[in-house]
């Protein structure tokens, strides 16, 4: 048996679109399509240069009128380089017809960067070789001394309103021009190129790492503008999940209660009937269910070296003694309480409570040696506080301390919590003041919900 063999013919070209390009053509490939799109894409497009931000800081040291003409600056400075560029244009021209004709074409480019700025590089290429044969100056070759000095401020002025790639390729052109100007002239004239191409690469270098610097200074803000925004979320978690660790005891101790209630009452009337019986132990188990579905949900927020606290929270009943600790660390403070003074649900006497520590503590911290009063309101539907101090004294031996700066993110989530309402700013004194209100509902009110929705 004869085995045959078929051979295909590809065609034409299509071998070179399967053939792998080497890393010499890719790069000349990506660097020509960098010119073509730094230099040649919409290269006279309209690119107004925008008037320049005027910060506080300076804008309060001028007038109104002053401080609008600041913002031109750039255009003014610009526009001022422009006319020296044309001055020296006009002192080196040699003939009548060469005066006008030198100080606009120095002038035109450089003006041209306020508005189309890679456009103003090739008007400015332009401009000298015209200018080069109208002025007829051999001595000064490729560039006029008028032209020689409007390049350079048209190179510097783009690469300011461009990219480093876009300086680099005008200075790859502006020595292509050069070299090529010097052939065609000849041999036997004094070139200017290489004191252009050398003074052009100085500035173009300040330039560029001015451009790096301020993408540095860019990156890093936003950097910093990411990691406290990721700062100021990680600390508030961590305070959500004290706040629930804190309500898990509370409400496990309620719900242990009930269950214990429960299961005791019936022992606690002589011959219940089985329905109350019966009652009594539906209230237990979902008690008890309560209680362990509320360990299994709220327990994952305890770290694993969590310890529950041997001492019950603290409440508003503890206050004194808080105070009496203030006031050994050096702060003078004084408490007053308004209304009649009656027991409120754990939950707020807790918030309330660490709501009043915090901000003591912020006193400690931003403001030394200054006074505070803490003032606390049994109200009509709620608990009232105001916690306030005067400026830091200034023979104060010790100095503020910057802290977290998350002390109001933590009291902010308990009022939330509560469905309650809290402001805190700065006095006229030169202190600061937090109040808040924490809304209790009472038994009636409740019992009137209940029924409402029964």
């Amino acid at each position: 048996m004869t085995e045959t063999t078929q051979t295909r013919t590809a065609p034409d070209g299509a071998y070179d679109a399967f053939t792998p390009r080497s890393p010499e053509y890719r790069l000349a490939a990506d660097a020509l399509r960098g010119l073509r799109q730094d230099l040649f894409h919409d290269a006279f497009a309209y690119r107004p240069l925008h008037r320049r931000a005027v910060d506080s800081a300076r804008a309060g040291r001028l007038s109104g009128r002053l401080r609008e003409y600041a913002a031109w600056t750039p255009h003014g400075v610009v526009v001022a380089a422009g006319l020296v560029a044309m001055l020296v244009a006009l002192a080196n021209a040699d003939s009548r017809l060469a005066v006008p004709v030198s100080g606009l074409l120095a002038l035109v480019p450089v003006l041209l960067t306020l508005v189309r700025p890679v456009g103003a590089f090739w008007v400015s290429l332009a401009a000298t070789a015209v200018s080069s044969l109208v002025a007829g100056d051999w001595l000064s070759w490729p560039w006029p001394p008028g032209s020689f000095v409007s390049h350079l401020v048209v190179l510097t002025v783009v690469a300011l309103r461009t990219r480093p790639r876009t300086a680099a390729w005008m200075w790859v052109l502006t020595a292509v021009y050069g070299f090529a100007a010097e052939s065609l002239h000849g041999q036997g004239f004094d070139s200017n190129t290489g004191p252009m191409l050398v003074i052009s690469a100085l500035v173009l270098l300040v330039v560029t790492v001015r451009h790096i610097r301020r993408q540095a200074e860019q990156e890093v803000t936003a950097q910093q503008t990411v990691t406290a925004h990721e700062r100021s979320r990680r600390t508030l978690l961590e305070e959500r999940t004290t706040i629930a660790r804190e309500l898990h005891d509370v409400v496990a101790h309620h719900m242990s209660v009930v269950a214990i209630q429960a299961e005791a009452a019936p022992y606690r009337v002589q011959d219940p009937p089985p329905e109350l019986e019966k009652a009594f132990a539906t209230i237990r188990e979902n008690a008890v269910a309560a209680l362990t579905e509320l360990r299994r949900v709220l327990g994952v927020v305890r770290a694993e070296d969590y310890e529950a606290p041997d001492a019950p929270q603290p409440t508003l009943a503890d206050l004194d003694t808080l105070l009496a600790n203030v006031r050994e660390a050096g702060l003078s403070v004084e408490k007053a309480v308004t209304g009649a003074v009656r027991e409120l649900p754990q939950g707020v006497e807790l918030s309330a409570y660490r709501i009043v520590q915090e901000a003591l503590s912020n006193v400690l911290r931003h403001a030394p040696g200054a006074s505070a009063r803490v003032e606390i309101g049994y109200v009509l539907g709620g608990l009232g506080l105001r916690i306030v101090n005067g400026p830091p004294s200034q023979p104060s031996l010790t100095k503020p301390s910057p802290g977290t700066g998350h002390g109001l993110t933590g009291m902010r989530e308990r009022v939330s919590m509560l469905n309650g309402e809290m402001t805190a700013g700065r006095t006229g004194e030169g202190g600061y003041e937090v109040t808040v209100f924490l809304p209790v509902t009472t038994v009636t009110e409740c019992s009137d919900d209940d029924g409402a929705g029964a």
